[in-house]
């Protein structure tokens, strides 16, 4: 449950933090406006930026996303020669584009400079016909709908307002589902594209476009952040978070080390997958550890707890109570069991099993002329003399 809700969290501020700044941005048209030159023209290498940031970090979708605004950018602010055919076709730009952001929600971020590359060119052409077609085939589409008089007074919302209405349906339930930077970044640019089809936002394009290209450029270095300093697992923070924490350390902390129990035999037991749910269990019964302990995914099925500012005598409590959690939690584990002559019911059983899984904790004490390394392997050694005195319990 800890990753499922640091995501919802991390998605809700990302949210919040976009629909704050573009308040801030109609609210303060002044501070901006005597510089609308400016941003037109910055704008364009903005974009341009962001795709290639977004595609050398494998965000994909982004790198998309932002290419497909600088071309309608492009679009706006010169003559090209598609731009008459845009102009006659504008419920299709409209609907094309929202269309996009829905369906790129759906797939996963992959390289461009690949064949997924080619991929998504030919699923974004597909999805350009398909609103061709659909809006061309509006004649026959209301002649058969019109057959029924309960939609009688609805038809008119059929063209654009049904698919736009399935698209902000898809981006919300992805934005959900997904729990990714990058889909509440998709959402985002969505609204601002309905705002301005509607007219319910009446702030230029380049100004727009500008708040779009820094939420794109924001959700690349965050999630670069997080791939860098987040286990990718358990979702805590990794070693590295570990080491950058301990230059900011100061005199006084205490730290401790943690180890699940015989946990190469349980994988060998039970399988890898098996393995990982306990890593993620254990990851979340240590995220709720009280008194400000930050927790940190050491590596393999090791995990470290520093309290900064605190003694061993005052963390021995709180560290206590994570081994009591964790103990007194049941793991089921269902493994398949193989058909037999008196089982051949077609059905799939189980073997269900409970296990109790266990945690050994080693303590140390910053003290004087100890560096964090040195108080980190007496941590280590103190966990070694917990494994030794029979495991499960707190050592200092």
């Amino acid at each position: 449950m800890l990753p499922y809700f640091s995501s919802i969290k991390k998605s809700l501020i990302s949210l919040l933090g976009f629909l704050i700044l573009f308040l801030l941005i109609n609210e303060f048209q002044s501070v901006w406006s005597a510089k609308i030159t400016l941003i037109e023209q910055v704008l364009y290498g903005l974009l341009v930026a962001t795709a290639v940031l977004a595609s050398y970090f494998n965000r994909s979708r982004l790198a998309l996303s932002a290419t497909l605004f600088l071309l309608f950018y492009l679009n706006l602010s010169s003559t090209l020669p598609w731009n008459e055919w845009l102009l006659a076709q504008s419920d299709w730009l409209i609907l094309f584009l929202a269309s996009v952001l829905a369906v790129l929600s759906l797939v996963k971020d992959r390289g461009l400079l690949s064949i997924h590359g080619l991929y998504r060119l030919l699923l974004l052409s597909a999805v350009g016909l398909i609103c061709y077609y659909w809006l061309n085939s509006q004649t026959d589409v209301q002649a058969t709908l019109a057959s029924f008089p309960i939609l009688a007074d609805y038809l008119k919302y059929v063209s654009i307002e049904l698919p736009l209405l399935c698209c902000a349906a898809l981006l919300l339930w992805q934005t959900l589902r997904e729990k990714s930077l990058v889909t509440t970044a998709l959402l985002s640019s969505f609204a601002v594209w309905l705002g301005h089809y509607y007219q319910v936002i009446d702030l230029p394009w380049s100004v727009l476009l500008t708040l779009i290209t820094f939420h794109y450029l924001l959700v690349v270095l965050v999630d670069s952040y997080f791939f860098a300093y987040r286990d990718e697992l358990t979702g805590l923070p990794s070693r590295r978070a570990l080491n950058q924490l301990a230059l900011a350390l100061g005199r006084k902390y205490t730290l401790a080390m943690l180890d699940i129990d015989h946990f190469k035999k349980f994988n060998d037991t039970y399988g890898h997958d098996i393995g990982d749910q306990v890593l993620k269990l254990v990851a979340s019964k240590l995220a709720q550890v009280k008194g400000g302990g930050k927790v940190f995914r050491y590596g393999g099925e090791e995990f470290t707890i520093i309290f900064s500012g605190k003694s061993p005598e005052q963390a021995l409590p709180l560290l206590e109570a994570v081994r009591q959690a964790v103990q007194d939690y049941k793991v089921v584990i269902r493994q398949a069991q193989r058909k037999t002559k008196k089982s051949r019911t077609g059905k799939n059983t189980s073997n269900v099993k409970t296990v109790s899984v266990t945690i050994s904790i080693g303590v140390a004490a910053r003290v004087d002329k100890l560096n964090f390394e040195q108080t980190l392997k007496q941590a280590d050694q103190a966990l070694y003399r917990a494994k030794k005195s029979g495991r499960n319990n707190v050592s200092q």
